[in-house]
């Protein structure tokens, strides 16, 4: 049976993949996120039922739109693969639980941000909003408001640091340093995992991000990269690990 729901986790990961490249990507421009339907950007063709099957129409259609053949970007496919992936691993991690539900509210949000950050450089606040929201009344329902409370306050640590370091960024490079949209996400980090892990994701993005950045650099000679993409992966890389500050101190006591 754990093959079987694995699976089952998988393809809805890739079906809400499909949803989050929509969400991800108009969102952040104050377009309806249902109308209009899903279309080629380039001739406006309305994709049909058979056309919206995640991975397995990119691979069918050749990687073309079938009314005008421009070519397809692989990104769309990627995040669909990418979130099926992370909700079959979640449900290898959590099982079927109230701490699964809480994971995929939370994984979600990341991917969403990773996508509209990457494309738009903008993490919207209603996507920031519904994942603190939808979190904090699961919580509730988990440990009560004690724990609701002590995650809110982890969570407004957790920004708080992160607006410290914004402000001294902008201050150091008298522009701004780092956009809003990261330090808020910051709060999320907080109330997922509390404010010490949520502080460690910050040295982990920069690790993540600084070869990642520097071929950014080197290729496009871009000076502008989005930094949310990189904290979002950090914070995958704690969940599924499942670090906590007792292990994260015994890994640095063997290093």
């Amino acid at each position: 049976m754990t093959i079987y729901y694995t699976i089952v986790f998988f393809l809805m990961g890739t079906v809400f993949g499909s949803f989050y490249n929509v969400v991800g990507y108009r969102i952040p421009k104050g377009e309806s996120i249902v109308s209009p339907p899903s279309h080629c950007p380039k001739c406006n063709h309305k994709l049909t039922a058979w056309e919206l099957i995640p991975i397995l129409s990119y691979l069918f259609l050749g990687r073309k739109c079938s009314s005008c053949k421009v070519k397809i970007s692989p990104f769309y496919a990627f995040f669909e693969f990418f979130t099926g992936i992370l909700f079959g691993a979640s449900y290898l991690l959590f099982g079927m639980s109230l701490e699964l539900l809480i994971a995929l509210v939370f994984l979600s949000t990341l991917v969403i941000v990773i996508i509209s950050d990457y494309q738009t450089m903008i993490i919207a606040d209603e996507v920031l909003l519904f994942g603190i929201v939808t979190i904090s009344i699961l919580l509730l329902f988990k440990g009560g408001f004690d724990l609701l409370l002590s995650s809110m306050i982890s969570g407004f640590i957790a920004f708080f640091f992160m607006w410290a370091i914004k402000l001294f960024g902008d201050y150091v490079f008298k522009k701004e340093a780092m956009g809003g949209g990261d330090v808020k996400l910051m709060f999320l980090f907080g109330l997922y995992f509390g404010y010490e892990m949520a502080l460690f994701a910050i040295f982990l993005s920069a690790f993540i991000g600084l070869p990642i950045s520097l071929v950014i650099l080197i290729l496009k000679k871009d000076n502008v990269i989005p930094y949310g993409p990189f904290l979002s992966l950090a914070a995958m890389v704690i969940t599924f690990l499942q670090l906590d500050i007792q292990k994260l101190g015994s890994l640095l006591n063997w290093w």
